[in-house]
């Protein structure tokens, strides 16, 4: 049985959260120096545009309303495929700054959905 979307946008929520704890007191250098920081970090956006991916194909309407969709499906993919010149500053700064603003569009589109689907 196929997942509903709010399944989809809840993992994202999850995820940022998960971005967001695991960051709790990391600087930059920390998280440079820390591989199991960074990978657990990177897991977390591979997670996030997974599932943005499923929702573009499962209800793209959806999909569009959440910021920057298609760039954080390309970011997963780089991070999948071209993870030699992943630049530990440009995912901290991500983690940092846009994670946040994801978790809110993405809360208030599972309030907006429901359960319904």
């Amino acid at each position: 049985m196929p997942r509903s979307t709010a399944a989809y946008l809840a993992d994202i929520v999850d995820a940022c959260d998960a971005v967001a704890e695991v960051l709790i007191g990391v600087d930059l250098v920390t998280y440079s120096a820390r591989r199991s920081i960074r990978s657990s970090v990177e897991r977390e956006f591979t997670i996030i545009g997974e599932a943005i991916g499923m929702l573009a194909r499962r209800d793209p309407d959806l999909a569009a309303r959440i910021s920057h969709a298609r760039l954080i499906v390309g970011f997963r993919n780089r991070l999948v495929h071209e993870y030699p010149q992943i630049d530990d500053e440009a995912v901290y700064a991500i983690a940092q700054h846009d994670a946040p603003v994801l978790r809110a569009e993405c809360a208030a589109l599972v309030e907006q959905v429901g359960d319904a689907d």
